[in-house]
């Protein structure tokens, strides 16, 4: 548990004006503590936010009187609130304010807490500033960029391949992150596209995904991430994507439709091959992007 010199070493260092002991809310631990009511102006907090933060175990009057269990409060919970209001200012919720006040014991830690806070906000912004960009997209429209419909179905059989493979359960976003990983292991023993094996039949939040890079010989990694192995052959309803990722969805109905129509069952995994696609600095132009899709059968 933190210790209350941290919370005032923490005030201190960034310039907040809050009165300490010394001042006109010292008391006397065997003379008059703040009742709840008071303690709330002191403190700007509600009753109903300090009753809240009671019952979560965040601040605990220091005292309690009686069978009425009437709260009382005491300089040290006055710092504690304090610091707790600062962090609500800083959009920590109450379970990262529970983690802070139950891991921190020097100034160091704390400020491990708020860089963590610090990238999680940076995210957060990144990710409404996607939002942003779609629905600009869809208010103002780009000339280019057209869907290519409709889609050429194709039954063919693909060969077996060998490949260095990754699988995992994770979100589809874990790709960008695992993809590198494979190129760094086979260097110029590379062999084709990478694509990814979807072993799902349907749509997960945490999704079972197999990324491959065909490669020319058995490589052997010695971080045991990627395993080597053969992909064996098999048949599949195949059509090409041309565009952006965000439009796969649109082939995959392509598919299906054939699929449905010609009595033909779909079995897992799918696989993306992806032809063209981002460089591993600029992502490009996503329209002319190029994806395989293989739904075998």
């Amino acid at each position: 548990m933190v210790c209350v010199g941290v919370y005032l070493s923490f005030f201190a260092k960034i310039g907040l004006d809050i009165p300490l002991r010394g001042s006109v809310y010292t008391l006397d631990r065997e003379g008059k503590m703040y009742k709840i009511s008071d303690f709330s102006k002191i403190t700007g907090l509600t009753v109903k936010a300090l009753r809240y933060y009671d019952k979560q175990g965040l601040l605990t009057p220091s005292y309690r009187c009686g069978k009425t269990s009437y709260r009382f409060y005491d300089d040290s919970d006055f710092d504690k609130a304090m610091f707790i209001k600062l962090l609500r200012t800083l959009d920590f919720s109450i379970s990262e304010i529970r983690d802070v006040l139950d891991n921190i014991e020097s100034q160091d830690d704390l400020y491990f807490y708020l860089y963590e806070k610090q990238n999680m906000i940076r995210a957060n912004i990144r990710a409404e500033t996607e939002k942003l960009e779609k629905i600009e997209s869809f208010l103002h429209p780009p000339k280019h960029g057209q869907i290519s419909l409709p889609y050429t179905i194709t039954l063919k059989e693909v060969k077996a391949v060998n490949v260095i493979a990754l699988r995992f359960t994770g979100k589809y976003s874990d790709l960008d992150r695992y993809v590198p990983l494979l190129y760094q292991v086979a260097k110029e023993d590379c062999a084709g596209h990478h694509f990814n094996c979807y072993y799902d039949d349907e749509c997960k939040k945490e999704a079972d995904i197999e990324i491959c890079l065909p490669v020319k010989r058995k490589i052997c990694d010695k971080s045991k991430k990627v395993e080597y192995k053969t992909i064996p052959t098999i048949r599949a309803i195949s059509t090409l994507h041309t565009g952006a990722y965000e439009n796969l969805n649109l082939a995959y109905k392509a598919l299906f439709q054939y699929a449905n129509t010609h009595c033909i069952k779909p079995l897992t995994p799918s696989r993306e091959i992806y032809i063209k696609g981002p460089g591993k600095v600029f992502r490009g132009n996503s329209d002319k992007y190029i994806t395989e899709i293989l739904l075998p059968y």
